[in-house]
């Protein structure tokens, strides 16, 4: 189905999709929807050694993974320092003799994610660099607050600037297949964003079976997710490849139905260049060069910046350096 231009709303700045509006809740279609968890895991242990790119090439993949990295900082700890201090990283994610290597410049993270208590604090640091703040919401991580101060939280959330809000969704009605409720839930979580993007996160490692994550996937973008999100990063199990290849094939499904992009997120335990390098592989065998774009992927991390950028000043250099030459703060 062609793609309606009609229905585009305001966009991130980095946005040219219109964003997905949902539709009705189709039971017969996610029901319809099963997982080979035996075939899936084979096809992801193929992945690592079915792609591997080298030398320029891999320099430029690891650009790009820079430009689709949602920075992080999700601690108790937290201060406005600190915060200001990983958006001025946002800003400058390399070092500048590593950059003027590599003859590049204007690169930028895809966004910060903080706690709603940091969001004014990112937005004044980043004023000016059209870097979105992301903010979670919904009683992050478990998602167990009341229903009305989840709703609240969002709408505070949008109200204190931040762009994009990462919302958890309420495990419990995957568990029970109570899928007319998790619809409900997440249709009201995007009305309540407005204008924001919406990321749900489905904490895979919490939903029991690959085809719970397959249907949940699906509800999400049928009540108008813009991005679904593996994982808080809190569970015992987050982003996996099994999980990212049935949540990639479910965005497949539903633009081919829809015509609707609807964007992806791996977060949690990717902290590796070499993982980020797989994870853009996946996208790009599965999806296309389309989904390579920081407004339809994203990576949720803190470390896996500090990583690229030591791979990046090898390539320059032939040497590796300390890791703590390239701290986020």
């Amino acid at each position: 189905m062609t793609t309606q231009t009609a229905q585009t709303t305001t966009h991130l700045p980095q946005t040219i999709e219109p964003r997905n509006p949902g539709m009705d809740l189709d039971l017969s279609w996610v029901r319809s929807v099963q997982a080979n968890t035996s075939a899936i895991e084979r096809r992801a242990k193929t992945l690592p050694g079915r792609r591997s790119v080298k030398k320029d090439y891999q320099a430029a993949w690891l650009l790009r993974a820079i430009q689709c990295i949602d920075l992080t900082t999700l601690s108790g700890d937290d201060t406005s320092e600190r915060v200001r201090r990983l958006c001025a990283k946002a800003r400058t994610p390399l070092r500048a003799d590593i950059a003027e290597a590599l003859g590049v410049s204007g690169i930028q993270t895809g966004a910060i994610c903080v706690y709603h208590d940091m969001i004014e604090t990112a937005v004044d640091a980043l004023a000016g660099s059209g870097i979105p703040v992301a903010a979670v919401s919904t009683g992050f991580p478990a998602g167990l607050s009341p229903f009305h101060l989840r709703i609240a939280e969002i709408e505070e959330s949008v109200k204190a600037g931040a762009a994009e809000i990462d919302i958890v969704i309420s495990r419990r009605h995957v568990l029970s297949g109570d899928w007319q409720a998790l619809y409900d839930e997440m249709r009201a979580f995007r009305a309540s964003c407005g204008d924001a993007h919406v990321k749900a996160i489905l904490a895979t490692g919490e939903l029991g079976t690959l085809r719970n994550v397959a249907r949940a996937s699906l509800i999400c973008m049928m009540a108008g997710a813009d991005f679904i999100k593996t994982s808080t990063g809190k569970e015992s199990v987050n982003a996996t490849l099994p999980v990212s290849l049935v949540m990639i094939r479910a965005i497949r499904d539903y633009h081919e139905r829809t015509g609707y992009r609807v964007g992806y997120k791996p977060a949690g335990g990717i902290s590796k260049a070499k993982d980020a390098l797989v994870y853009l592989a996946l996208m790009k065998d599965e999806l296309g060069d389309r989904w390579l774009q920081p407004d339809l992927f994203r990576f949720g991390a803190s470390s896996l910046l500090n990583d690229i950028e030591r791979q990046l000043e090898h390539h320059v250099t032939g040497a590796y350096s300390a890791g703590y030459r390239h701290a986020l703060a």
